[in-house]
C-alpha cells in the first residue's frame, strides 16, 4: 500500500503551517493516518539542523552551504519520516519540503537552481503528488511572521524585497510545475482551506 505526499509552500507568514493543520485535522476526522511534519525538521536529526538554519545572521550560511545543509536535513527526514509513513499507506503532509529549496537559494539568494535540481535528483529523488503554493502580500505575511516572535526568524531578517522575490519565485514554480496549485492566502483561513480541501481528497482513493 503507498501512501499520499502533500506538501505546502509559500513565503514566510503565509499561512501555509496553518493550512497544512487544517488540512490534517479534516483528515484525521475522516479516519486516515495523516504524518503531519516540517522541513527543516521533521526528524530528530533534522530538527538538530533546523536550529543552524533558521536562526543567527544572515550572513551566517552562503547559498550554497545553506542547500547542502537544506539536504542533509532532507535526507534524514525522508529516510526516517516521510518514506516509512508512506510505505504503510499513510497521508503525508508537510510544511515546505525541496520547493522551498528551489525558491530560496535556487533562485533568490543565488542563481542556483542546476545545483538544487542535481542534488535532488541524487540524495533525495522523491516529489509529492500535489503542492499548494500559499500566495500572499509580501508586507502583510512578514508582519505576521515577525510578529510571532518565533526565535527563528533569519530568513525574515532578509526584509520586503526578499519576501517580494519569494513571492515570485514561488508563483513562477507554480507557472512550471503541474502538480502545484496556486492558492489565494489573502483571505480568512477557512476560506482557504474550502479550496485546499477538494483538491487533496481528489487524491486520497
Amino acid at each position: 500500500m503507498t501512501g499520499v505526499f502533500l506538501t505546502f509552500e509559500g513565503i514566510d507568514g503565509s499561512g501555509k503551517s496553518t493550512q497544512a493543520r487544517m488540512l490534517a485535522e479534516v483528515l484525521r476526522a475522516e479516519g486516515r493516518e495523516v504524518v503531519l511534519t516540517r522541513e527543516p525538521g521533521g526528524s530528530p536529526g533534522a530538527e538538530e539542523i533546523r536550529a543552524l538554519l533558521v536562526s543567527g545572521d544572515t550572513a551566517r550560511w552562503s547559498p550554497e552551504t545553506e542547500i547542502l545543509l537544506f539536504n542533509a536535513a532532507r535526507r534524514d527526514h525522508m529516510e526516517r519520516t516521510i518514506r516509512p509513513a508512506l510505505d504503510r499507506g499513510a497521508v503525508v503532509i508537510s510544511d515546505r519540503f525541496a520547493d522551498s529549496t528551489r525558491v530560496y537559494q535556487g533562485a533568490v539568494r543565488a542563481d542556483l537552481r542546476p545545483l538544487v535540481d542535481t542534488l535532488h535528483k541524487l540524495v533525495i529523488g522523491l516529489e509529492p503528488e500535489r503542492t499548494f503554493i500559499i500566495d500572499m502580500d509580501p508586507a502583510e505575511a512578514l508582519k505576521r511572521g515577525l510578529a510571532r516572535k518565533s526565535g527563528e526568524d533569519r530568513f525574515e531578517d532578509f526584509g520586503l524585497s526578499f519576501q517580494e522575490r519569494l513571492r515570485d519565485g514561488f508563483r513562477a514554480l507554480a507557472d512550471e510545475t503541474p502538480r502545484c496549485r496556486l492558492i489565494d492566502g489573502n483571505r480568512p483561513p477557512a476560506e482557504v482551506a474550502a479550496d485546499i480541501l477538494p483538491l487533496a481528497q481528489e487524491l486520497l482513493v
